[in-house]
């Protein structure tokens, strides 16, 4: 009789951390095991280093070493070092409910998700990741950009509506599309990087700065853009669910309403009780969840920001006649035929035209996973998510469609709104993990110490950032 008082003690205490003004309080269920082969459930990190592979690795960053040489690479790190903190801490509330982050979000002001919904379709709703990708396109075969634009996204809500699995479908083209560009870096490393560029490496650290005279949008763009950015990161919770990760053991994926049985995802999520079993099974899954991101999303993503940013400080920079905007790989891609091989500035232009458009359809699908989850938790229960995610996809694809054909096709500046957008999203949902994690979670696995630090560290980066952005901005506009 006493174990059953006390059991139904620890019961009440985990369940009643979870405010219940606006959804209903979590389900009590067990942690399942981690499996015993990890590397099975190895993905979500590289899903989230092929989507972010994308504005920042092969034209921000590279724009600004064409315009400034190496001296702003350090940002990279400290962005990605930033994200992959933030990261965890999205996958802490994931990994120990199976809700996303916006959901418990939600739980504190029903009207969060919504927030962040709107800036996230504000900030992907201009294409300029398959602009990007059509433009390289024409270096290789000519044609209209504006037509190779509208037929890529008409094949990306093709390619998300066709697939049984949708999350499965992602993970294999992300796969391998980072496959593709660990192949151009490490061959470009040997035959197209100078001796004099590996030899000014050094600079990186050496001659570290703020480039300011580029303007404070485009440096908060490459810095939120260094990995993932923006909403991206918030949807590191759907993307571990749908591997399965943790309690998102117990939550359906978001399958094809063409060629596979659509399932709707619960509302709210499950917590387990902080018995001596769940909390060994709790750190496993946790160290693995950090050496899952740290191996793949941070290493392949630093790693690709240095090498692309060395290949345009090796081909382009100093040159009088670069263009101020995506222009410039065009130039760098004719100075690799040159130097190289023409088959080497080909495959330069391949590899990059792949990869943004495998990061516009990831950016289509995280958008449509993040919107269709907060409509379905907070404002129609009732409706099936694979329904509200499909409705989105192609509302986003249309939407894009329109932008381009009416003559918005600059990728810079389309990508530069998207970024700064995207930044201002980092600044507040950094503040709001802070109280989720401490509020929320059991006393056993909520996030405390060093971590708390460096979310606090993310506020004040994205705040002031953002700040200065909008100053930036506005006297140029008035």
């Amino acid at each position: 009789m006493k174990v059953t008082r006390q059991h139904n003690e620890v019961t009440v205490s985990v369940v009643d951390r979870f405010p219940a003004k606006y959804l209903a309080k979590p389900e009590l269920r067990p942690l399942p095991e981690p499996p015993a082969a990890t590397w099975r459930i190895i993905g979500p990190g590289i899903v989230a280093a092929g989507v972010g592979l994308a504005s920042g690795e092969f034209i921000l960053f590279p724009y600004i070493a064409s315009q400034v040489g190496l001296v702003f690479v350090w940002a990279a790190l400290v962005g990605l070092v930033t994200q992959f903190f933030l990261n965890m801490e999205i996958e802490r509330y994931t990994l120990a409910t199976g809700e996303t982050a916006l959901t418990g979000f939600s739980r504190f002001w029903r009207h969060w998700g919504l927030v962040f919904a709107i800036l996230t379709i504000l900030a992907n709703l201009w294409p300029g990741w398959v602009t990007s990708s059509a433009t390289l396109v024409t270096y290789l075969w000519g044609g209209s950009v504006t037509w190779i634009a509208v037929g890529m996204l008409l094949a990306i809500g093709l390619i998300l509506t066709l697939a049984p699995v949708v999350y499965v479908a992602l993970e294999r083209a992300e796969m391998l599309k980072v496959a593709a560009v660990l192949v151009l870096l490490v061959v470009g490393a040997f035959v197209a990087i100078s001796a004099n560029a590996w030899a000014d490496v050094p600079k990186i650290v050496t001659d570290a700065t703020v480039p300011t005279e580029l303007g404070f949008a485009l440096l908060l763009g490459a810095l939120a853009f260094a990995g993932a950015g923006g909403g991206q990161n918030l949807v590191q919770s759907n993307w571990i669910r749908d591997k399965g990760f943790g309690m998102g053991r117990y939550v359906p994926r978001i399958t094809s309403p063409v060629t596979g049985k659509p399932e709707a995802a619960p509302s709210t999520g499950f917590i387990f009780e902080p018995t001596e079993e769940h909390l060994g099974r709790w750190r496993a899954w946790w160290r693995f969840a950090n050496r899952e991101q740290l191996s793949t999303f941070v290493l392949i993503t630093f790693l690709s920001i240095l090498f692309t940013s060395l290949l345009s400080y090796s081909t382009v920079f100093g040159r009088a006649d670069l263009p101020n905007g995506i222009g410039f790989l065009q130039i760098e891609g004719n100075v690799l035929s040159d130097t190289v091989g023409r088959w080497f500035g080909t495959f330069f232009w391949i590899i990059g035209a792949f990869a943004l458009f495998a990061a516009a359809l990831g950016i289509v699908d995280y958008t449509s996973r993040l919107v269709a989850d907060v409509v379905k938790t907070s404002y129609a229960q009732r409706v099936k998510e694979s329904t509200l995610y499909f409705g989105v996809v192609w509302g986003l694809v249309l939407v894009g469609c329109v932008i381009v054909l009416a003559g918005f096709a600059q990728p810079l500046i389309l990508l530069v709104i998207s970024a700064c957008v995207g930044g201002l999203m980092m600044f507040i949902y950094s503040a709001l993990l802070i109280v989720l994690n401490r509020r929320v979670l059991p006393e056993e696995i909520k996030v405390r110490g060093g971590r708390v630090l460096v979310l606090g560290w993310s506020v004040a980066l994205f705040g002031v950032l953002s700040v200065l952005t909008i100053i930036d901005q506005g006297s140029k506009l008035f």
